[in-house]
This record gives structure tokens, sequence and C-alpha cells, in this order.
């Protein structure tokens, strides 16, 4: 039987994600899904600021802002007229340390072929109608690093068995890899809070398709969103119609054209094609553990949460960037299968905070439409962007100072901030998530007193071990003798969202390590080279330092 390192279940954008992240570090990865044809369901509406971010480092992220749109104004009704307009999006604009202001619509069924034809660009196909019946690990399931022996055999409903050095469940809420797995998947299952959804089509030009359209009356509700890309295509949200004793029907055609009709001034009839049905009810459920030995959940599998806010497609795909890197590390040998207890370690906590977020935002929501001219704007808060997650709490921030209250800058374990820069040897301006893309650990350094373990770095990680050293000279600095790479703070963005001192500062300097999910491992004094490396030999091993004389590594203290 043929050893594959990584089998993904489950073709959604989690699973697309991580298969991308891992194929193009050259890991061995296959992709199934339980159905034949891939999946159109009408369900995320696009990913949100930090999601876009991650779509950019997988080389993914123009396509999607081309073939979707910029999120829409709300326009909100009351008995059929409007009545307020609001657009939570308004005073969100690119800043220096975040490119990406807004999320972005785009259908699901879109974003997922871009990711399979980004996937399929290294060589990996989604092997669709291949449904897991059964996981059964091998020596050493638990533990130890990917050349151990340690194995999951995987069986199908039909065709022959495979195994797999790890198996991630990224197979949804009904998740087969999670119940085989006898993990639990806690939560409530509120009835009585059900939506009908689905993708319709209404006859041209009844609609301005500049607008997210919300009638909230005291009976029910419908909701529509263009999609973009499409000239004459909704997404229908609606209050379920209900029969006499107060239970909710599942939708139709004729039923959404009923609803229409009732809170809206348009005829049914305007309504010319309704696909992709489905009732949504209010899940809030989490799995206790996201890793049983050699087998992962990520995504909906992991967990399930309330539609407000848009985190739930989002929060997968934040999973499967924290997963990648670390699977890519412990499968190259250079550190070992501990290292996976930290995507537990980091994700588990915030997807319960996830949760509480968008239970209280559905709350916030469900309170606002009360009122005439309250809408789904009221679900839509800082906290929405994914910006702010970090993981301060983790093992890998260890290597960190404490956060200091006079201090600007990040702390280890949050989202490393972007900065526009220009490359040192052309000019060309850049920017410094431009320089974290791709599946490496990426060493900064500020000020001149930073050149050594740059240096050392270089040294001891050079070429192919997946760590690449940064200078980041300010403008002022002397930069003839500047390694390629090497990037200048023009406009001294980088300084200030690092907290690494005015650009006329020359003292020690500052070395900050970016993790390949662009979050912050160490942030320390330039004198501090042991931190440094303490770190990277975690990550990466020794390096090449092995191979020389015993004295070279630590000849930086």
């Amino acid at each position: 039987m043929g050893m594959t390192d990584v089998l993904i279940v489950g073709a959604g954008p989690t699973g697309l994600v991580l298969a991308c992240d891992l194929a193009r570090r050259g890991t061995a990865v296959r992709i199934v899904d339980r159905s034949p044809v891939p999946p159109r369901t009408s369900r995320a509406k696009g990913p949100n600021p930090r999601s876009l971010e991650i779509l950019d480092d997988l080389g993914v992220a123009e396509e999607v802002l081309a073939a979707g749109s910029a999120p829409l104004p709300m326009l909100k009704y009351r008995d059929r007229r409007p009545v307020a307009e609001a657009d939570p999006w308004a005073d969100s604009a690119p800043s220096p340390n975040a490119r990406y202001g807004r999320g972005w619509l785009i259908a699901q069924w879109r974003l997922e072929g871009i990711l399979r034809d980004r996937l399929a660009g290294y060589g990996v196909r989604v092997e669709p109608g291949r449904e897991v019946v059964g996981l059964a690990q091998g020596r050493n399931g638990g533990d130890g690093d990917g050349g151990d022996g340690g194995h999951v055999d995987v069986t199908y409903a039909d065709g022959p068995a495979e195994r797999a050095r790890y198996v991630v469940g990224c197979d949804g809420a009904h998740s087969s890899v999670r119940k085989l797995l006898g993990i639990t998947f806690e939560g409530t299952t509120a009835e009585d809070q059900v939506m009908v959804c689905g993708d319709v089509d209404l006859a041209e030009g009844v609609l301005d398709r500049t607008r997210w359209h919300q009638w909230f009356d005291e009976d029910g509700a419908v909701m529509l969103c263009p999609i973009p890309g499409t000239r004459t295509g909704w997404w229908f949200q609606a209050g379920p119609e209900r029969d006499g004793r107060g239970r909710p029907l599942a939708p139709t055609a004729d039923g959404f054209r009923r609803l229409l009709a009732h809170h809206t001034a348009l005829p049914g009839r305007a309504l010319t094609r309704a696909e992709l049905l489905s009732t949504y009810r209010v899940n809030v459920r989490m799995a206790d553990r996201f890793r049983a030995g050699r087998v992962l959940l990520a995504g909906d599998a992991a967990h399930v949460h309330a539609i407000a806010g848009g985190l739930g497609m989002n929060t997968g795909i934040q999973d499967a960037f924290n997963l990648g890197w670390k699977l890519g590390l412990v499968l190259a040998g250079h550190t070992d299968a501990e290292l996976l207890d930290t995507y537990e370690e980091e994700r588990l906590p915030v997807a319960a905070r996830t949760l509480d977020l968008a239970s209280e935002r559905l709350r916030a929501t469900l309170e606002a439409i009360r009122r005439p001219g309250g809408g789904l704007d009221a679900a839509i808060t800082p906290d929405t962007t994914g910006l702010g997650v970090g993981y301060r709490w983790s093992a890998l921030a260890a290597g960190g100072r404490a956060p200091e209250a006079a201090r600007p800058g990040p702390c280890a374990g949050d989202r490393a901030p972007d900065a526009p820069c220009a490359d040192a040897a052309t000019g060309a301006g850049t920017r410094l998530h431009r320089v974290f893309a791709g599946p490496r650990t990426t060493v900064l350094g500020f000020g001149p007193g930073s050149a050594a373990v740059l240096r050392e770095t270089a040294d001891t990680y050079g070429g192919d071990a997946g760590v690449r050293v940064c200078r980041v000279y300010a403008a002022h600095e002397d930069r003839a003798g500047a390694e390629p790479g090497a990037v200048v703070d023009d406009a001294g963005h980088a300084a200030a969202a690092y907290g690494t001192g005015a650009s006329g500062d020359t003292g020690a300097g500052t070395v900050v390590v970016v993790r390949p999910d662009h979050h912050v491992g160490v942030l320390a004094p330039a004198d501090d080279a042991r931190s440094v490396r303490e770190y990277l030999r975690r990550l990466h091993g020794t390096g090449r330092s092995a191979e020389r004389s015993p004295g070279m590594v630590d000849a930086v203290r």
C-alpha cells in the first residue's frame, strides 16, 4: 500500500487552502471529497481581511478580487418601503499595516474553483466520490515525527484503502472523520432560529444591484444580495414559511415567491429560478479536541457557530493556515510531532471565542431588526475582520517579551503587521507581507545591531531550510552592502508597526521572527541572539550548524 504524507478529507475552502499550502511545500498531499461533483452551495459570502491576506500569500488574492465585488451598502425596508441605508464598511480603508481594509463578496463555489485551479498547478486534483468510512491508526499513532513509521489506514465506502502519515478532517459540520474518532461535538441547535436560503435569479432590472436589500417585518424577513459575476443572480435568505402549528416549512421555489411577494414590493413572478435551497438552523457546537494522534480536525468539522459576522468559512481558512506549516515542518523532519499540539492549543480558544462572538453578533442583529431601520450591519464589528486574532498564550509565543503598556508594536503571538517599503536593491515598491509570502519563517532585522544575528541565521539555515532573513533599513541608513532581499522602510511604517523606535534611532536594534502564518514568534533586542537561535532551532532543527565546527553556532552571544 502506497503512503501519502497528508490525506485531506473534504474539499471546501478549508481543505483546499490546506492542500495548497502543503502542495507548495512539496508535501505529498491528496484531497478527497464524498461529493461526486464539486458542490455548489449557497453559503459563505466571502473572505474577511485576514483571509484575504492568506489568499494573497497563496497567490490567488488578485483573482479573488477580480471575480468578486466590494461589500455593498445595505438598504433596509419596513412594510415594503425603504427606511434606512447603512454602509458598515464606509470607514474601512487599507492602512499601512493591513492592505485589506474590508472583506470581499464572492460566491463560495467561485472561490473554491479558484483554489482548485491553484492546487492543480501543483499537480494535485480533488478526488471526488470518495467517502471515508474507516480510520485505523498504526504504530506510534500519537507521537513521533513523520518518518517514524506511524500512519493512518483509511478505508472508503468503495475503492481501495490507503495509508497516510496524517489525516485532516475538513469535511464539515457532519464530519465523518470526527464521528469515526468518537470526538464529541458539544453545543446547541436552536430549532426555533431558522432561515431558508438559496441562489435565485430575479428578472433583470427589478432591483438595484448596487445594494444588499433587507426587508425586516414583524412577521418575518427577506434578504437579497447580488451575487458578483452574475447578471441576475442573488443570494436569497428569509425567515421560513410556517404551517398551521408554526413549524417551519422546507424551502421551495414557490415558497420563495410567496415570501418575496409578501415582504417586498416585487411580484412573486420576478423570481425566475431558485436552486441550492437549504434550511439553516443556528448551530453552536465545538469539538472538545482538534487532534487525536495523527488525525486532526479543521473548519466546520471542528466548530460551527451562528452565521452573524460571516466568520464560518473564514475561521476554517485560518485554521488551515495555522496547521499547514506545522505539518510541513514535522513531515520534513525539522521538528518533532509535538509541534502539532500547538495547533489545538492556538486554534481551539480562537474557535471558542468565535462561537461567543458570532452568538453575540446574532443577538445584536435580532435585537436591531425589531426596530425599523435595523439590519445586518449590526453583525459587523472590528472583531469580524480577523486581523486582531493572535496567540499570546501559545507555547510558540514564549520567546517574546511580555507586553509592555508603554511599548508600541505587536507582542509574541500577535499577527505580524504589514508595512509598505521598497526593495533595497531596485527601489521598487513592496511590502512586508510580500516578504513573508511563501512557506518560510522570516527573520526581520531593524537597526545596524541586527546584522550579526541575521548573518548567523543565514549561515545556519541558508539555502533550502525554510528560513529567510530580511534587513529592514531606515530611510537614512547607509545600505551600500545590503544583502539581496533587504528592504528600505522609506516612510517609517515598518518601524512604527513593530515599535522599533523612530527612524533616527540607531540603538541596538530589534530582531523579529515571523512564523510562516504571519504571526510573531519572537520580538527581541538584537543582542539577544539566544532567543532567536532557540526559537529557530525549535521549528527548524539545527540547520547546517551541526556539520561545522561546534564553536560556530555560538559565535554570536
